[in-house]
């Protein structure tokens, strides 16, 4: 376990292991960095992993006020530095927002691969008002967290009770005080001109079976950035890792370089 501190404070906490050259690891919404567990091994094989706790949970409570995409992707371009930079950062779903946001200030990453940064399809938020309004109010961050997954990723009743059941739940139930802000970002993301100031190679991983706003979200992102491309994770959706660990390994590997 380590830490560094992002230029307005908060401190980002991040687990290692494994050898080899850098990679640093983003999770996305409602989620820690035990969300990579099912990869984790795999990887380390390759590279020594940084893997990230994005603030506000985990190892990164210590957060400054006054929420902001951009402070995050701060707090990723800080551990890349860490890292010592050459990094390869693999990122995922809003993570892979907050990597957006690190690639252009920051000079430690080599390479990039976002799998399915969210942004709505145009006129259709990613999660009505009415279930975003219940996740506001419940009192109880097991009903949030489920809210998120059957409205934003339409994951089945049946795909939420078999998560419920894997080790990683708590801390997903631990994050769920950060969803509804994070929506937010989400349901406002522009994809802009910005995009094209990204100069590393990167490249957009999407699932086959992906809901449709994620899928044009990520070939939208490939084709603002010079260079980029999309592969796709045929028969995934948006969770390769967890059902496909080897296939998304493959993929990670193919673009290692």
């Amino acid at each position: 376990m380590a830490t560094v501190t992002s230029p307005d404070g908060t401190v980002v906490g991040f687990e290692t292991c494994g050898d080899g050259p850098p990679m640093v690891l983003v999770h996305g919404t409602a989620a820690d960095h035990t969300r990579w567990t099912t990869v984790r091994d795999r990887l380390a094989r390759r590279y020594r992993l940084y893997l990230v706790d994005r603030r506000g949970r985990g190892l990164s409570r210590a957060e400054a006020p006054g929420y902001d995409i951009r402070r995050e992707g701060e707090d990723i371009a800080a551990v890349a530095e860490a890292a010592g930079g050459d990094v390869y950062l693999l990122a995922h779903s809003y993570g892979a927002l907050c990597a957006l946001e690190a690639v252009r200030i920051t000079t430690a990453v080599s390479r990039l691969v976002a799998y399915e940064p969210p942004r709505p399809k145009p006129g259709e938020p990613v999660v009505g008002p009415d279930a975003r309004h219940r996740m506001r109010t419940a009192e109880d961050p097991e009903e949030v967290l489920e809210i998120f997954l059957r409205e934003a990723l339409r994951l089945t009743p049946a795909a939420v009770e078999a998560m419920r059941g894997t080790p990683v739940w708590q801390a997903r139930v631990a994050a769920a005080h950060t969803i509804p802000r994070e929506l937010d970002v989400v349901e406002a993301m522009v994809f802009d001109d910005r995009l094209a100031e990204i100069a590393v190679p990167t490249r957009l991983f999407a699932g086959t079976e992906s809901p449709g706003y994620l899928r044009l979200a990520a070939e939208e992102v490939a084709r603002r950035i010079p260079g980029a491309d999309v592969v796709p994770l045929p028969g995934q959706a948006h969770q390769a890792m967890d059902f496909d660990p080897d296939g998304f390994a493959d993929a990670v590997f193919a673009f290692g370089g």
